[in-house]
């Protein structure tokens, strides 16, 4: 992977259960990790592809290797937020994840 390729500023971010004045537990997101990304919106036949499968993927991100990212997380990029359907290491040789994403729509 080139760096040149990653020119989009993407935040990971977590999530954390904390309580509100009432102790009634409320979800909230924590920033895990702000990197350099690609994101890709998937193209005609990916996206027929993964449409077949019940999910809604609508853009692969793809970042250098890191540990600890996992499909209970999300990706907010600029004001769009993204979950984090599934982590590939790609080629599995820890250099590089896809992250298969769905867009947030709030």
């Amino acid at each position: 992977m080139r760096a040149g390729e990653l020119r989009h500023r993407i935040t990971i971010q977590e999530p954390v259960e904390t309580l509100d004045s009432l102790k009634t537990p409320v979800l909230s997101w924590q920033d895990v990790a702000t990197v350099w990304a690609a994101v890709e919106p998937l193209r005609g036949r990916e996206y027929l592809e993964v449409k077949n499968t019940n999910t809604e993927l609508s853009a692969r991100i793809r970042i250098r290797y890191r540990r600890g990212i996992n499909p209970s997380m999300r990706v907010k990029y600029g004001s769009r937020i993204f979950n984090i359907e599934s982590v590939i290491d790609f080629e599995e040789r820890h250099r590089e994840i896809h992250l298969m994403c769905s867009e947030v729509f709030e």
